[in-house]
């Protein structure tokens, strides 16, 4: 089958789509486009089966409707796979029903944390033929394709369309036994349109995921364990035969492990064993989601000496209210020792906390701030994102709002759903005011005493073009949040 898989043109006056593993959508002015990991699994699976794969990232490549279009035009494709957002769904729904008018007779599926919460939803307003659930799009677009040619009901998971009438359900596998993929191809799926994130400091630099997606999998806010509701990982020699392969077939020299938050115990024992093992720590820096309480001062001291660099931890919140109504499963004093245990070891730390929750006060908003800020200024933390506290529709946090009326807006006014704007009521102020704290934390960036840690960590010339590189984007995060309409 001729198959084209990734990003359709998703466009917006507010900026560039984020699309591709990104957990939270944002619009943004200076993006980095993110390796879409499971989706190019997915391309690289259907291509080794024998079928006809094109890998198009509209958004990554600047390609708009009119040459979208034309490619379509010009290769008829039998099949078009793409994922989509809480944000841009309802851009999607028109964009499927004008693709169906001109190509009636090419397959549409869709996948993606949205419709994998409500895929009736996305049948009932627009057209497309197949809509799948759950986070493994390569298996599943795989069984689907099997059951299409032998004539057989679609698998469990999958959403069709029958004799005019909707079938399918949501009872979709998770089991699927990960070691068996085959490689990502990085020809196919272009690997060089998504070289752009500042947070590497060397080049050419890899997405993988050793897991999917998260061990812990509790936390209220996010929709991915509703993807990924059992978790799971790679074999330890199977991630790293794929690090042997990129290191040698494209020089790699940094690889970003985007697992939820990475396997520990015997697992990251025997992970930093075999990187050591292998060499690989002489040849590439290695960097990953973590937890905060999930290791102690030698786990850390141990994935240094195993060439890791960089350590993504989520904060959240300094509010232990907080952190126990997400379920985050940590305590406030876990971050600060955390950060501590992670600097001494020699890694960098990037800190993401979320501001905008409806039960926490201006006061409990700026408590988070300033325990970020301090971390930041002292030399705990290296890097910091901050984000609107969006209840992505379908997660128990976008339920338990929709219960106490927590919403600003009809629930279903998707298109608000991007960060540009509080979602949720808070406690007891203007929730404006509350989410404007996110463009003053990109303000601690340009503080003296910050400025001064970061100058007195630079030991080598790829800490300072590290350094300079995340200058637009913290200059495009305060044009997205402070001088935004």
């Amino acid at each position: 089958m001729k198959i084209l898989i990734g990003y359709p043109p998703t466009v917006s006056s507010k900026g560039i789509a984020t699309l591709g593993q990104n957990r939270q959508f944002q619009w943004f002015s200076n993006p980095s486009f993110l390796f879409p990991v499971v989706p190019a699994s997915a391309a690289t699976l259907l291509k080794s089966q024998g079928h006809d794969v094109t890998w198009l990232d509209c958004v990554a490549e600047r390609i708009q409707l009119p040459a979208f279009l034309e490619i379509l035009r010009k290769t008829r494709p039998e099949l078009l796979a793409f994922e989509t957002k809480t944000p841009v769904i309802k851009q999607h729904w028109r964009l499927i029903n004008q693709l169906k008018d001109e190509f009636p007779d090419m397959l549409i599926a869709l996948y993606g944390d949205h419709v994998t919460s409500f895929p009736e939803e996305s049948m009932r307003n627009s057209t497309p033929d197949y809509v799948i659930c759950g986070g493994d799009y390569d298996f599943v677009l795989a069984r689907l394709l099997e059951t299409r040619q032998t004539g057989q009901t679609p698998p469990d998971g999958v959403f069709y369309r029958r004799d005019g009438h909707i079938h399918g359900n949501r009872n979709f596998c998770t089991n699927h036994d990960l070691d068996t993929l085959p490689f990502i191809d990085r020809d196919l799926t272009k690997w060089r349109l998504y070289e752009r994130e500042y947070n590497f400091v060397r080049h050419p630099y890899f997405y993988i995921m050793s897991s999917r997606d998260c061990w812990w999998g509790k936390c209220k806010f996010c929709s991915w364990p509703r993807m990924y509701p059992n978790f799971r990982t790679r074999s330890v020699p199977h991630v790293l035969d794929e690090i042997g392969m990129l290191t040698e077939r494209y020089g790699a020299r940094e690889i970003f492990d985007d697992a939820g938050t990475l396997r520990t115990g015997a697992w990251l024992k025997e992970l930093c064993l075999g990187l050591t093992d292998r060499g690989y720590h002489r040849r590439l820096r290695y960097s990953c989601n973590m937890r905060f309480g999930a290791l102690g001062q030698d786990e850390y001291h141990m994935m240094k000496q195993a060439g890791f660099r960089l350590l993504k931890f989520g904060l959240e919140s300094a509010n232990q209210n907080t952190l126990d109504r997400l379920d985050k499963g940590i305590r406030v004093e876990d971050i600060t020792r955390g950060c501590a245990m992670a600097r001494a070891a020699g890694l960098t730390v990037h800190l993401t906390m979320i501001i905008g929750y409806p039960w926490e006060t201006m006061q409990d908003a700026l408590r988070t701030f300033n325990l970020a800020r301090e971390l930041m200024q002292s030399g705990k933390a290296d890097l910091l994102q901050a984000t609107v506290l969006i209840p992505y529709p379908g997660t128990p946090l976008w339920e338990e709002a929709r219960q106490n009326a927590w919403f600003l807006f009809d629930p279903e006014d998707y298109e608000r759903y991007d960060m540009r704007e509080p979602v949720l009521s808070t406690a007891d102020s203007d929730a404006r005011r509350v989410a404007d704290i996110c463009g003053r934390t990109y303000t601690v960036f340009l503080t003296p005493r910050y400025l001064w840690s970061r100058l007195k960590s630079i030991r080598s010339l790829e800490d300072l073009q590290l350094n300079l590189r995340g200058i637009p984007a913290v200059v495009g995060h305060l044009r997205e949040y402070i001088f935004a309409p």
